[in-house]
């Protein structure tokens, strides 16, 4: 059964959806943009009589608290220094780490941050190669170069519904398969006062993932962290390149690719759970607990 559950991390009360034993090892599920833990719905009781199982939603997402933009500076070193407190508040001490999206950048500065807490790796169009940014990055990137408010209002079209239920829908064999809660929820709860600009800053700070870029790799080629990528290959805004890049800089990674786009759990789930299954299997000590 999954719980759901919050923490308060420096006054502000962060959602996150828990399930398996506490004994087991641990996943921390990271969502990206514009969703929440809500992406995992599927995934975590596939994975929870072997695995324990935590979803946070970040500030400004999902069920979580969003503060002020006064209040609150929306950058992902914010997130990734809000979603490290969360973990050592609620007791993780060691963990693998699933990154989709927004996830990655925050995922990786955990590892920087703590290399010796990250068994593991598994990245869902997660990025980490300036040759995964496909062309639809480059109205954002235009707001990098020049952060100006006309380029600041064009990106406001990424934040309407129908840009969202895009997003779920692009690339996908069988829209059949996608349950519309998914993309409706995310919409929600982007219409919520503020939040256009809270996202609009994240989308200008993303600029600060990219120069990351070079110290990621850095890590990865140091450490060599057990790392597995299950990527949606039909997805318009990180390429396959990405997926396979990471061999670059760790010869062992493994990379699966679905016939599917951005939101590969919506459509595939249990073939990225087996995948999951196989990879941490081979890498952590697994018992199967009863459901």
């Amino acid at each position: 059964m999954t719980r759901f559950q919050s923490v308060a991390i420096n006054g502000n009360r962060i959602f996150y959806r828990e399930a398996g034993p506490k004994t087991a090892p641990t996943i921390l599920l990271l969502h990206g943009f514009p969703t929440s833990s809500h992406m995992f719905r599927d995934l975590i009781p596939a994975l929870a009589n072997s695995y324990h199982l935590v979803a946070p939603d970040m500030l400004g997402f999902g069920f979580s608290d969003a503060p002020d933009r006064e209040q609150f500076r929306y950058t992902f070193e914010s997130l990734a220094k809000v979603i490290g407190s969360f973990t050592e508040t609620i007791g993780l001490e060691r963990y693998a780490i699933y990154v989709f999206d927004y996830g990655a950048p925050v995922g990786f500065r955990l590892a920087l941050a703590h290399p010796e807490r990250v068994i593991a790796i598994i990245s869902q169009n997660g990025n980490a190669y300036e040759e995964g940014l496909s062309e639809g990055w480059n109205p954002i990137q235009q707001y990098w170069k020049e952060p100006t408010e006309q380029n600041r209002a064009a990106l406001r079209d990424f934040l309407t519904p129908e840009a969202t239920k895009v997003q779920y829908l692009y690339g996908v064999q069988d829209a059949t398969l996608v349950a519309p809660e998914a993309y409706q929820l995310d919409s929600a709860l982007l219409a919520r006062s503020g939040n256009d600009d809270i996202q609009l800053d994240l989308f200008l700070d993303y600029a600060n993932n990219v120069a990351l870029y070079p110290k990621f790799q850095e890590y990865f080629r140091a450490k060599q962290p057990p790392l597995l990528a299950v990527w949606g290959k039909n997805d318009p805004f990180f390429l396959p390149h990405g997926a396979e890049a990471y061999k670059r800089d760790i010869p062992s990674a493994e990379v699966h690719f679905y016939e599917t786009g951005h939101f590969a759990l919506e459509t595939h789930a249990q073939e990225i759970a087996a995948a999951i299954r196989d990879f941490l299997g081979r890498q952590v000590k697994v018992q199967t607990y009863a459901a």
